[in-house]
C-alpha cells in the first residue's frame, strides 16, 4: 500500500471515529438528560422526607436556590451576581451563569413538559442592569446570615465520618487546614514563603506528598513551604450555606494563610483550577508575589460576542464520550443531579473504598491520590467547579494583563504534553498574554503525571525558579 493511499485510510478512519463518537454521544447525552430530570424529582423527594425541607436546585429557578443560601441575586451590565452581607457591608460577587444555563434541548423539553417551563430563568437573564439594594435586603441578609449557623454539617448525601467534618470544631470553622513544613519564626536562619494550591477535587496532599519529601535539604532549611485545602476540599470548612465563590476563596485564604503565617512576600506554586485563584491573589498582591509558578492552567482566550462561561464550559465538557476523561468531566458539568448521585456513591462510602483498595493492592500502594478525591462535599464540587472555573472566564485576560504590566516576579508555565483535559495549547495562550513567561511541556505527560511520578525532577526545576527570583 503505497503512502497516499495509507494516508487516505487513516483520514477515513478518524472521520469514521469521529462520526461514530458524536452519534454515540448524542444517543448517551440524550440519556443523561432525562436520567438528571428524574433524580432531580427523586431528590426532591427524599431531601423533604429525610430533611423535612423542599431543597431548592438549579433546573427549576436559580434565584431561589442561592436566596436558600443566605445571598440575594441581582443582574448588573447582564452579568450575575449576588449580594453578600459582610459586617454592615454589602458586597457584589460573581456566580457563573452555568450554574442554571447549560443548554440542552432534551433537558429543556423535559423540564418544561415535568417542572414546568423555565420563564422565572429567562426572566432572570434579561433583567435590567439598574439594580437597588434597600434595607429591606439588608434585613433578609441578616436574617438568613443569622439562620446559617443552625444548618447541618453534613446533607443526609454527604459523609459525616470525623475526617470530613473535623472542621465543625468551633476553632476549624473560620480558617482553612493548612500543612507547612520548613523554618519557622524563631528560626534565625533567613527564609522565604512558598504558597502551594491544589487543583479541583484534590488537597493539599497533592503537594505533600510529592515535592515536600523530594525538596533539597538546603531548600527545606530556607524556604516555609505552605499548602492549603482549598474551601470545600480535604479537610477544610465545607460549609452547606457557601456558593464558593472567588471572593470566598480569596478569603479563607488570606485568612488562613497571609494573615496567619504573617506572610510579607512569597511564591506561589498553583496547579489547574487553583492557577486561577493563584492570578487572583497575584493581581492582589503585585508588589509581594516573587515568583508566579502555574501548572496546567485553565485559560482559553474567549472570543469576542461569546459568553466567556459558556465558551469555556463547552471547550472543558464538550458532551463526548470519547476521551474517557473528556465524558467524566462533562458529566461533573452539566448535570447536577448526576454528579450529586456520583459524590453520593463514592464519597459518602469513602470508607469501604478505601478498604477494597487496600485489599486489592495489599496495603502497599499509597493511595493518597484516592484519599483526597473523596473528601469533599457536592455542593463545594459543584459550586466551585462553575463559580470558579467558568465563572472567572471573563476575569482571565484582565488577570493575566495585570501580571504583564503590575508585577515584575518570575513567570513559569508547566503543562504536561498528554494533558486531555487542559491542553497545552492553554499554556501558549498565556505567554501570548504575557510574553515573559517561561513556558515548559513535559513529554509524556498529563494533568497528573506532571507533578505525579516526576516530583524529584519538578522539586529542583521549582528550587532553580526559587533561586533565581530571589537574586
Amino acid at each position: 500500500m503505497g503512502e497516499s493511499a495509507m494516508r487516505a485510510t487513516i483520514a477515513v478512519l478518524m472521520l469514521t471515529g469521529r462520526g461514530v463518537n458524536n452519534v454515540t454521544s448524542f444517543i448517551v447525552f440524550c440519556i443523561l438528560d432525562m436520567l438528571d430530570i428524574i433524580l432531580c424529582i427523586m431528590y426532591k423527594v427524599v431531601d423533604f422526607v429525610v430533611e423535612a425541607e423542599w431543597k431548592p436546585c438549579y433546573c427549576s429557578s436559580p434565584k431561589e436556590v442561592i436566596m436558600s443560601s443566605g445571598k440575594i441575586i441581582v443582574s448588573e451590565h447582564g452579568k450575575s451576581k449576588i449580594v453578600r452581607l459582610s459586617s454592615r457591608k454589602l458586597q457584589l460577587e460573581d456566580v457563573s451563569e452555568t450554574l442554571y444555563r447549560r443548554p440542552s434541548l432534551v433537558a429543556e423539553m423535559m423540564r418544561s413538559t415535568v417542572m414546568g417551563s423555565c420563564e422565572e430563568v429567562r426572566k432572570m437573564e434579561n433583567v435590567g442592569s439598574t439594580v437597588t439594594i434597600n434595607s429591606t435586603i439588608i434585613e433578609m441578609l441578616q436574617e438568613k446570615r443569622g439562620g446559617e449557623e443552625s444548618e447541618p454539617v453534613a446533607r443526609w448525601s454527604d459523609c459525616d465520618c470525623n475526617t470530613c467534618t473535623s472542621w465543625a470544631s468551633s476553632s476549624c470553622k473560620e480558617s482553612l487546614f493548612v500543612r507547612s513544613q520548613g523554618p519557622n519564626e524563631a528560626d534565625n536562619k533567613a527564609k522565604e514563603d512558598v504558597l502551594f494550591i491544589h487543583g479541583f477535587i484534590s488537597s493539599s496532599a497533592f503537594w505533600s506528598e510529592t515535592l515536600f519529601p523530594s525538596f533539597s535539604n538546603a531548600a527545606k532549611s530556607r524556604y516555609r513551604l505552605i499548602a492549603v485545602d482549598l474551601l470545600g476540599f480535604g479537610r477544610s470548612p465545607k460549609p452547606a450555606g457557601s456558593l464558593y465563590t472567588l471572593s470566598e476563596h480569596i478569603d479563607m485564604i488570606e485568612r488562613s494563610v497571609i494573615d496567619a503565617y504573617k506572610v510579607k512576600s512569597f511564591h506561589i506554586v498553583a496547579h489547574s483550577l487553583g492557577c486561577i485563584l493563584a492570578l487572583a491573589i497575584a493581581v492582589k498582591y503585585p508588589d509581594a508575589v516573587k515568583s508566579l509558578t502555574l501548572l496546567a492552567p485553565p485559560y482559553f482566550p474567549v472570543p469576542k460576542g461569546e459568553i466567556g462561561g459558556q465558551f469555556v464550559m463547552r471547550r472543558v465538557a464538550p458532551r463526548r464520550v470519547w476521551p474517557l476523561i473528556t465524558f467524566g468531566a462533562s458529566i461533573v458539568c452539566w448535570y447536577e443531579h448526576i454528579s450529586r448521585t456520583a459524590c453520593f456513591l463514592i464519597c459518602k462510602n469513602h470508607r469501604l473504598w478505601e478498604c477494597i483498595i487496600k485489599l486489592i493492592t495489599g496495603n502497599r500502594v499509597r493511595t493518597y491520590l484516592v484519599d483526597v478525591f473523596f473528601c469533599h462535599t457536592h455542593n463545594a464540587a459543584w459550586h466551585t467547579l462553575h463559580n470558579i472555573i467558568y465563572g472567572s472566564a471573563g476575569k482571565m485576560d484582565s488577570y493575566l494583563d495585570a501580571v504583564r504590566e503590575q508585577l515584575t516576579c518570575e513567570v513559569t508555565v508547566f503543562h504536561g504534553r498528554d494533558d486531555v483535559l487542559l491542553p497545552v495549547e492553554c499554556s501558549y495562550s498565556i505567554r501570548s498574554k504575557i510574553p515573559r513567561a517561561h513556558v515548559k511541556v513535559i513529554e509524556k505527560k498529563d494533568h497528573i503525571t506532571l507533578v505525579v511520578g516526576r516530583q524529584k525532577a519538578f522539586a529542583r526545576e521549582l528550587e532553580e525558579i526559587w533561586t533565581k527570583s530571589s537574586r
